[in-house]
Formats: structure tokens, sequence, C-alpha cells
């Protein structure tokens, strides 16, 4: 059975920032915001890092590399 594309539910647009966003049109506080949800991401990006450098350690020890 077809599925008429008019019948399915709009899509959402991606929560949060687009890499390459003109930033022409947004105000200080957008930009502001725009950051401070940047920063958070770095922070997300980083901690998943030291967790992949405990876990090769652990495996090195472990494997006695």
């Amino acid at each position: 059975m077809a599925i008429d594309p008019e019948e399915l539910p709009p899509r959402k647009k991606p929560a949060g920032v687009a890499l390459g966003e003109d930033l022409s049109a947004m105000s200080a506080f957008e930009l502001s915001e725009r950051i401070m949800a940047l920063e958070a991401e770095i922070a997300r990006c980083r901690e998943a890092i030291t967790v992949r450098h405990s876990t090769k350690s652990a495996a090195d020890t472990f494997f006695k590399r």
C-alpha cells in the first residue's frame, strides 16, 4: 500500500546549531545562546574523548601492551 506524502506529518527542523549558518540575521542574544550551546556540545565531546581514553588505557593494561 503506497503512502501519500501529503498525509505524512510535517518534518521538524533538527534542534540545535547548524554549522556554517548565516549569523547576520541573529541578535546578540541569539548569538550568545548559540555560543552556550556550542560550548556545551564541546564539553560533551571532550567528556566522550576522556571516556574513550580511559577505556583504551584499561584495555591496554589488561592485555599488557
